[in-house]
């Protein structure tokens, strides 16, 4: 399936000429995408200009309003049908593209998605998927990342069955190993929605995941697991805190090295190494968070990323079209709404 893939092109913090770019790079290296471009059409006209590859492949649909940066998720879903996120999202649900992705606002981006698709048969609420990087190859999917504040049982054992979609499709595992996070990783740790969500992990036959238990926020990052589960106010903390971390980590190496002239002499031989470390935490290579449990794909690109970072949100975007990600929930959600008979939460 050749994926045709909506672009707000009006989100972030520089705009169109990234969210251009970002296409172009993508078009470049998987010749078969096609994109609508979502947005004020005189500047994206302007942007493409540069991008010659784009010109066979690209259409335009014209927005007349933006979502901005501080709009409540109510304003947003009030003037959805003219402006860029609203636009590109609607042609998700009618099926004249694949997937949309955008760089806006994240909370007002959710709201409408989750308007207009609606969730999938078997899910409650939809959750925010994002890969993270970790000490070993493959980087681990972590959710929910800051769609649903408050969680049950019922909608930990949904998020860990998409995940497990999730990575089955981005890293090729057969059976992704699948934990919560919690404050230990004893049986008798933690709140009654995580304990309730993993004795029904553990008795769940034929899911397409290994669930093996708690794990605790240091472990995130070691690479032991492949999905890490958790409600939207601890994952987003966790998120943030990763984040931060990264950032000073990077910053300290920078002050340390610039320090003396024996520390630049240092940082001139191990600059192989540092390098290595810069373009393992560049946020860019992990760029697209994906709204997982939607009829629809749906990506968040970060606010902040460049030409490299959109590219790759748009190539996650066309990951999950070419391998059904829909259709793998679908399956592994009715085998759990069979072995899982938890109180639903409301939607």
């Amino acid at each position: 399936m050749r994926p045709r893939i909506a672009i707000d092109a009006m989100g972030g913090d520089v705009g169109v000429r990234v969210m251009v770019a970002g296409a172009a790079l993508a078009r470049h290296r998987h010749e078969g995408f096609q994109f609508l471009f979502v947005g004020d059409e005189a500047q994206i006209k302007d942007a493409l200009k540069t991008h010659p590859n784009l010109s066979a492949a690209a259409e335009i649909l014209h927005a007349e309003d933006i979502v901005s940066g501080d709009a409540k998720p109510s304003q947003a879903l009030r003037g959805s049908k003219k402006t860029s996120m609203g636009l590109a999202v609607a042609a998700v649900k009618s099926g004249a593209v694949s997937a949309a992705v955008s760089a806006g606002n994240t909370g007002a981006l959710m709201a409408i998605s989750k308007l207009a698709l609606r969730t999938m048969p078997g899910i409650d609420r939809p959750a925010l998927a994002a890969l993270l990087p970790t000490m070993k190859d493959s980087d681990v999917v972590m959710l929910d990342l800051g769609a649903n504040a408050e969680c049950d049982s019922r909608n930990l054992v949904q998020f860990s069955v998409m995940g497990a979609a999730y990575s089955r499709i981005m890293h090729g595992f057969e059976k992704p190993k699948v934990k919560l996070l919690n404050i230990g990783t004893e049986d008798g740790k933690g709140t009654g929605a995580l304990q309730g969500a993993a004795e029904a992990l553990k008795s769940a036959d034929g899911l397409a995941m290994n669930f093996q238990g708690f794990t605790e926020a240091d472990k995130i990052s070691t690479g032991d697991v492949d999905v890490i589960v958790t409600d939207g106010f601890s994952g987003n903390i966790a998120l943030k805190a990763l984040e931060g971390t990264a950032r000073f980590v990077t910053d300290l190496l920078k002050r340390s090295f610039l320090s003396s002239l024996r520390s630049k002499i240092g940082f001139l031989i191990s600059r192989p190494a540092t390098e290595l470390l810069k373009e393992h935490l560049d946020p860019n290579n992990h760029n697209g968070a994906v709204f997982l449990g939607l009829n629809g794909v749906v990506v968040k690109s970060h606010g902040s990323a460049d030409e490299k970072g959109v590219a790759n949100a748009v190539e996650v975007a066309a990951r999950l079209v070419e391998d059904s990600i829909l259709e793998r929930i679908s399956e592994d959600i009715k085998k759990i709404s069979n072995a899982a008979p938890l109180e639903a939460s409301a939607k």
